[in-house]
């Protein structure tokens, strides 16, 4: 049995039950053509599959780092195709079955904290915190007028540092499209050949100090880049099967979101609002950078506010409008956005989906910080790019660090 050619087939049926499963496939037309053909999945029988493939896997004569990666992806395969099935799964044990880490309330004194270091650096008035807080970012928005030219002009300066930094295949390419109705704000759609088309939802509010971060996240050093580079070296130069397909709730999705959001610090570093403000001022749009800075530090972990929405929704029984209340209160959020987020976290593919955010972030900041000291960041960096690295091998490298 080719192990890592049934992985991929089930990958694909997985995403006949719940299409959008399949993030990204770039294998054999063919091989995905018979799975098309087949009657139609039964959920139970996948997760059937997934146990056995697992169970093959010491025998498979595979490479260690080939096994660890999909023995953590086929753990969160099994969990979806059992949900699928009508398993109830607790909410908690859901998020370790898919990305390998076991979640917790944050500590709300650590939000009191973030909010009274926001209280120093916002701009003075008379006003409460949160609405301090909501003209800040009014004053921060992008004019929607402008969204598009921003975000090519942020994308040509960051691909060329990547292309520097860290080298991208010739041919590559990144096609924007603003889009509307969807429950999140940017999106990678990777085409293979190199190529990808990014998606930004027009119906969001884009901030000025947040677009570098988007633009990183999506393209130049992420989703766009990491497919890239892991399509040249893992797929073509090693022929690892297992890599032509991407697949949501899966370990490789909390390592994906974490590189992703580490972007900017991957790239430009401290400055980035310095760095910004030039890009915008060639645009004719004023932006204080160094304040964009400040809130952005200050602001430090309301972000772990999105996790315990979906913990208090799907884990603790929470009303909806409860949990609105709570992510307008800790992340001091609007309600527009606060029904946003919680759109996102009923999604039933994507219910679960913050904690790559949240948690992979947390992880992959603390390897990245221990690194030995000679070690520069992009050398340590590079590693998620080209890599099968697993949350378990990032874990236990943390740990020995």
């Amino acid at each position: 049995m080719d192990l890592a050619r049934e992985y991929v087939r089930l990958g694909l049926r997985l995403d006949r039950l719940e299409s959008g499963f399949v993030d990204a496939y770039t294998g054999d037309p063919a091989l995905r053509g018979e799975v098309e053909r087949e009657p139609s999945p039964d959920p139970a029988a996948l997760a059937d599959q997934a146990r056995t493939l697992r169970a093959e896997l010491p025998s498979a004569g595979l490479p260690d780092d080939r096994t660890a990666f999909l023995d953590g992806q086929l753990t969160g395969l099994e969990c979806s195709a059992r949900r699928f099935a009508g398993d109830q799964v607790p909410f908690v044990d859901e998020v370790e079955a898919y990305f390998g880490v076991r979640i917790e309330l944050g500590d709300q004194e650590e939000y009191a904290a973030a909010h009274r270091r926001l209280a120093e650096v916002l701009p003075p008035g008379p006003l409460d915190l949160g609405e301090r807080y909501s003209a800040y970012r009014a004053r921060d928005e992008c004019p929607p007028d402008r969204l598009e030219s921003v975000v090519h002009a942020l994308s040509s300066s960051l691909r060329d540092v990547v292309r520097t930094g860290y080298g991208l295949p010739e041919d590559e390419t990144v096609e924007y499209l603003i889009v509307t109705d969807q429950p999140w704000s940017g999106f990678n759609y990777y085409l293979g050949g190199f190529r990808s088309r990014v998606a930004i939802n027009a119906d969001l509010p884009h901030r000025l100090s947040q677009l570098p971060d988007l633009v990183a996240h999506e393209s130049y050093p992420g989703h766009h880049t990491e497919h890239c580079r892991k399509d040249r070296g893992l797929v073509s130069r090693e022929g690892r099967l297992e890599h032509t397909v991407f697949l949501v709730n899966t370990p490789e999705c909390l390592l994906a979101e974490g590189l992703a959001d580490l972007g900017v610090a991957a790239t430009i570093g401290p400055g980035w609002g310095r760095w910004a403000a030039e890009i915008y001022g060639d645009l004719g749009i004023t932006f204080d950078g160094e304040l964009a800075e400040r809130v952005d530090v200050a602001a430090t972990g309301l972000d772990r506010v999105r996790q315990d929405a979906a913990l208090l929704l799907h884990d603790r029984g929470w009303d909806a409008d409860d949990v609105v209340a709570y992510l307008r209160r800790w992340m001091l959020m609007p309600e527009r956005r606060a029904r946003q987020s919680l759109r996102f976290l009923s999604h039933p593919l994507w219910r679960a989906y913050t904690s790559t955010y949240v948690e992979g972030y947390r992880l992959l900041s603390s390897w990245l910080d221990a690194r030995p000291p000679t070690q520069p960041l992009a050398e340590r960096f590079v590693r998620l790019l080209d890599e099968p690295l697993t949350t378990r091998r990032i874990a236990a490298e943390l740990a020995a660090a």
